[in-house]
């Protein structure tokens, strides 16, 4: 289940473009979304995208006829698309494909889409999906710039695994990050002027344009229908973690464990409950991020088996054995995982220890091939799990060397920042792994 904080959303119409590309299925999720969100959305289909998922779907989802003809004998008797393109707020492409972008950055009104797109003076948002080598390819990123040129948003694309086989940019973002885009006020609302045509880092916001993905939380290991292993931790420093990242302009994905706290603003949130689903999800995230960052306490081991219904207790038996096998270890994982260029995120872990802080630091900095750690001791009282207050021991290797660097006690807010901000600068000198 995915939350997100989705105030600025409600009521808004929005009017969802689906061209035809494969990531067209996640278009049914991305609806379902907004129409959780409060909005109201109707669809408007291509016909090569009626070819990947069906009009019947996306009316199911939202409650709204979908449009797929420019010449609709019904609608053209009342000039609908002009109608169409007159109650939209919002007009959200996603998937959009590089035929798509190049009609659109060539002024094209040869469909009922395009047509809409011309009429609108609503804003305008577009999700790219592709190949990798044709949304490198200078045609289509001549058309990008003259799109962002005209007023157009561009949302992503994200890197990884493509349907095709290859490996690289190109990707539709996932329904969740398109979301927290959507919640962000876009360049021209917050100054008053027209978007920049690239993402260029400012002195307010230098982690524009990069993707970070974080994890928070405890994980729950179940046991049987009713019992489960975890801990105490409660989320706050890696919600912390999320809220600076975003308001330091970066994408922000948060995976999160089971916790009671909001989302933060402009955040994309996935929720998960055990170590398992938490490896799935980081692995489907991190294809293109630039920072990863480890904060959740994932269980270490989980149940070798679940019971299928409550474990009773036994009479005449003082004690109960359980087997426990080792959960993936998520940091380790993407720390030792290269791309196809041969590449990784920059991956910040945590530490949460009670007695000989920085030599178990040095050591998980060390072994699982971190950048950055960064190091609690919960035995502090009013610190750690569940406090709002937070000290940490800042340790990282980057182009520069090894650096260390002691934050006294402060509120996780702060504390957040720090070392978000820590992580960006060892970001801009870190030598190629």
């Amino acid at each position: 289940m995915t939350t997100l904080s989705a105030t600025r959303l409600a009521g808004r119409r929005i009017l969802l473009g689906i061209s035809a590309g494969i990531a067209a299925y996640k278009s049914a999720q991305l609806a379902r979304l907004l129409k959780q969100a409060g909005c109201e959305v109707r669809v408007v289909m291509t016909e090569g995208a009626q070819a990947f998922i069906t009009p019947l779907t996306l009316q199911a989802l939202t409650g709204e006829p979908v449009r797929t003809s420019l010449l609709d004998p019904e609608a053209e008797a009342g000039m609908g698309h002009i109608e169409l393109a007159r109650w939209a707020e919002t007009i959200l492409i996603a998937p959009a494909t590089a035929d798509l972008m190049a009609r659109l950055a060539q002024g094209m009104a040869d469909d009922l889409l395009t047509t809409l797109c011309l009429a609108s003076d609503a804003e305008r948002l577009m999700a790219p999906a592709m190949n990798q080598a044709m949304w490198r390819h200078p045609a289509t990123r001549r058309n990008a710039a003259r799109l962002l040129h005209d007023g157009w948003r561009l949302l992503g694309p994200d890197s990884g695994d493509q349907a095709c086989g290859d490996v690289g940019p190109g990707r539709m973002l996932e329904p969740e990050a398109i979301m927290a885009e959507l919640i962000r006020p876009s360049a021209e609302a917050a100054h008053g002027q027209a978007a920049p045509a690239q993402d260029a880092p400012t002195q307010d916001a230098p982690a524009q344009g990069l993707h970070i993905v974080i994890t928070a939380g405890p994980t729950r290991e179940p046991l049987d229908p009713v019992r489960y292993l975890s801990n105490h931790s409660s989320g706050k420093m890696g919600f912390a973690l999320a809220a600076a990242a975003a308001e330091l302009g970066a994408r922000v994905s948060l995976i999160s464990g089971p916790v009671s706290l909001p989302t933060p603003e402009g955040v994309a949130r996935i929720d998960v409950e055990t170590a398992l689903q938490m490896h799935e999800a980081s692995r489907r995230l991190v294809g293109g991020c630039d920072i990863f960052v480890g904060c959740a306490a994932v269980a270490d081991y989980r149940a070798e088996a679940l019971a299928e219904h409550k474990i009773k207790k036994v009479e005449g038996e003082d004690a109960l054995t359980l087997r426990l096998v080792k959960n993936p270890d998520i940091i380790a994982d993407i720390a030792n995982e290269r791309d196809a260029a041969g590449g990784r995120p920059f991956v910040v872990g945590f530490a949460a220890e009670t007695r000989d802080l920085e030599a178990y630091a040095r050591d998980k900095l060390s072994r699982k091939r971190l950048d950055m750690i960064v190091a609690n001791d919960v035995s502090s009282a009013g610190l750690g799990f569940g406090a709002d207050d937070n000290a940490a021991l800042l340790l990282w290797r980057d182009g520069e060397g090894e650096g260390g660097e002691s934050l006294p006690p402060q509120p996780k807010t702060q504390l957040a920042r720090a070392v978000i901000e820590r992580a960006l600068g060892c970001l801009s000198v870190r030598p190629v792994h």
